[in-house]
């Protein structure tokens, strides 16, 4: 693969970096700037670092028009678009981890898991109790505890009630949610 198709230059930045590290949109026939994540858009994809405030320096100083070469402006609420469609995305692939097998739920589980070293990370409920974070600590030794979302998130996204503690089995679909939590988190962290 040439070097050009792995790396983008990030209009508000100028760094040049991995697209995984960049945000795609596009310009709609109607001039709008919108996400396009998966790439299925019409039109050249303008890049922007993962950031929240590097899109929000996007927005406030219409770089968007530059980039598209014309009067393009971004769609209302862009930033907090962007921030649902990275939850979503992260959300379905802890739903889709269920799916498959890749996923426990529950103290005890989830420390069984962790004892046994079958854990890739944890993921805890960010409305978690103290008792409870406390004990996942202990049992994950080291291991990686994401906390983005609330238990009411996890329960909708898992059809379940209670969704506090989980964990993810080592393996091809931990990389996918690994690298979604990733996403979600650099965007709301930088």
């Amino acid at each position: 693969m040439k070097q050009d198709d792995v790396e983008r230059k990030c209009i508000v930045t100028g760094q040049v970096l991995p697209k995984e590290k960049l945000l795609r949109f596009t310009a709609t026939p109607e001039k709008l700037i919108v996400p396009d994540f998966k790439k299925k858009l019409p039109g050249k994809g303008i890049y922007v670092t993962n950031s929240k405030t590097v899109l929000q320096k996007a927005i406030e100083k219409n770089l968007f028009a530059k980039a598209a070469k014309g009067k393009a402006r971004p769609a209302d609420g862009l930033a907090e678009m962007v921030e649902h469609l990275l939850t979503k995305r992260a959300l379905d692939a802890v739903s889709l981890a269920r799916k498959a097998g890749d996923l426990v739920t529950g103290m005890d589980k989830v420390t069984d898991v962790l004892k046994r070293g079958q854990a890739a990370f944890v993921l805890e409920a960010s409305d978690a109790g103290d008792d409870g974070h406390q004990r996942i600590v202990l049992a994950a030794q080291g291991l990686k505890i994401w906390r983005l979302f609330t238990t009411e998130e996890l329960d909708k996204a898992l059809n379940k009630v209670n969704t506090v503690h989980s964990a993810f089995k080592r393996g091809e679909t931990a990389r996918m949610v690994q690298n979604e939590f990733e996403k979600l988190a650099d965007f709301l962290n930088s």
